[in-house]
């Protein structure tokens, strides 16, 4: 008796092909390079992080200050991206900043690093330093005197290095850094607090600035404790006069704040090195 042989079996004409295999290494990909899209053009149109590397916008920002920046204020250039990817010739969408705002940008001369200060002086504006008083357009800027301004010691601001041994002091048994400090007011009505550490001829001052066209000058509120605009540019020192084509975008609110004390391996200092009173804080 003979076995009969099994017919093969085909599949019915029409029948789509059996879908390939999922490879999980391909969506993971695939999804980290949307993401990388996605945050790309929210960093470069939207908002972007700062964080505060040194003093020279005291008593407003601290060293350990985390801040985000809005990018669509006074419009975009190639300083609007990452790395300052040369993708938008000049600027587009382009507005002035106003005095007093507060903004962050590229440095003049290599145009690589990223300085924050405020605005004081528009295109066609001059700008002077006499005796430590602001001097805009000719008329002294409103200066008063208000409390001192008291910044505990900490490791995000050391005593000698960050607080020379004159303005150490004490209080409520803790050490403490001192300052004086003044209040001014600009002619549009922004006001603002700023610190006097005594006299420093080259930075209390200077010769009249006229403001070139296409650019501002800014200065930092820690006014004897700031390269800025006061100076000529140098590379990792003084802005000189910036481009408005350097300026990334305005400072919006304070999302975070430590004095450095924390430790990564340590999760309860988090809580305790936070500044909190400073988290929220706007401009």
């Amino acid at each position: 008796m003979r076995a009969d042989m099994a017919e093969p079996t085909t599949a019915p004409a029409g029948t789509p092909p059996a879908p390939k295999p999922k490879s999980e290494l391909r969506d993971t990909v695939g999804f980290l390079v949307k993401l990388a899209i996605v945050v790309f053009i929210f960093r470069s149109f939207f908002f972007s992080p700062f964080s505060i590397p040194s003093q020279s916008m005291l008593p407003r920002l601290l060293i350990g200050d985390y801040l985000f920046i809005t990018k669509w204020n006074y419009g975009y250039s190639r300083h609007s991206f990452p790395w300052s990817l040369p993708l938008i010739p000049g600027r587009v969408f382009a507005s002035t900043p106003a005095r007093g705002d507060v903004v962050v940008f590229k440095a003049p001369p290599g145009n690589r690093e990223d300085y924050i200060k405020r605005v004081i002086g528009l295109p066609g504006d001059t700008v002077q330093m006499v005796g430590g008083q602001l001097i805009l357009n000719g008329k002294a800027v409103p200066k008063q005197r208000v409390a001192d301004f008291v910044v505990p010691l900490s490791p995000n601001y050391p005593a000698d290095t960050e607080c020379p041994a004159e303005f150490q002091a004490s209080a409520a048994g803790q050490p403490v850094c001192r300052y004086m400090q003044y209040r001014e007011t600009l002619p549009n009505g922004k006001t603002y607090t700023v610190l006097d550490r005594g006299n420093f001829p080259e930075a209390d001052n200077t010769a009249v600035y006229t403001v070139p066209a296409g650019h501002i000058f800014l200065m930092g509120d820690n006014r004897d404790a700031s390269a800025d605009s006061r100076f000529p540019a140098s590379e990792g020192g003084a802005i000189g006069m910036v481009p408005l084509e350097n300026v990334e975008g305005k400072a919006l609110v304070t999302f975070w704040s430590t004095d450095g004390s924390a430790s990564w391996v340590k999760p309860w200092t988090w809580v305790s090195a936070a500044r909190w009173n400073r988290i929220g804080e706007g401009f």
